[in-house]
């Protein structure tokens, strides 16, 4: 559930009791066109989440992929044998088989796991437009491009069990890898958080309970 507007408490279980971890947002700061008379609102992913105080036991879930496990000495092969052509086509055929597989996943969440549109059928071209409920934000990206989310969240996953990690600076290791989140708001949608002001960040810092040197090393493309 979200917490303090911007923030998402992820429990360790139905009972609500234990959280095993806060994801701490980021809102967009820009000022948004007035349109029709209604100024756009400034997102941030907990938007979409049902705050704690509703009383709305609401869900988001994790992921974490890979489809490059074991290919490292391949490649090495192929670049000692001065073979760069299948070295990249190697590469690029672990990428595509997480990218494939991240897909779907969340298909099996939409239709199964969760089962909030158990009935759906799209066709490849639709899957890769996103013509479905719900959405699937990886850190980085630009509706969260805090990549420290991800120490949490493969601690939560235990990701290590099937050969995941992280390295120093966040990159997840296989390289071609995938992990994010679940949404399932009918309104759930992508946008960027674009720059944020110094009230942001120093506000962020101090629920994180973090410097706002730290943040700035790791935010320093978000602030303006």
């Amino acid at each position: 559930n979200t917490v303090n507007d911007d923030d998402i408490e992820i429990y360790t279980d139905d009972s609500r009791t234990q959280v095993a971890f806060t994801w701490y947002g980021m809102r967009q700061q820009t000022v948004k066109p007035v349109i029709d008379g209604v100024a756009r609102p400034n997102q941030c992913l907990s938007d979409f989440i049902a705050s704690k105080e509703s009383g709305i036991a609401d869900y988001i879930g994790l992921f974490a992929v890979t489809g490059g496990l074991g290919i490292e000495k391949h490649e090495q092969r192929f670049l000692a044998a001065h073979d760069d052509y299948n070295a990249i086509m190697l590469k690029s055929l672990a990428d595509r088989l997480a990218e494939a597989f991240a897909e779907y996943l969340h298909e099996r969440v939409r239709k199964d796991l969760w089962g909030y549109v158990p009935d759906e059928q799209l066709s490849k071209e639709a899957l890769i437009k996103e013509e479905y409920r719900g959405i699937r934000p990886a850190p980085g990206y630009p509706a969260c491009p805090d990549h420290t989310v991800k120490a949490d969240m493969f601690k939560l996953l235990q990701a290590e069990e099937i050969g995941m990690t992280l390295t120093d600076s966040f990159a997840m290791t296989p390289g071609a890898a995938v992990s994010g989140f679940y949404f399932a708001h009918p309104a759930s949608r992508y946008f960027s958080v674009d720059k944020i002001g110094a009230d942001q960040l120093a506000d962020m810092a101090q629920r994180r309970g973090l410097t706002k040197e730290y943040l700035e090393r790791w935010l320093a493309p978000n602030l303006s």
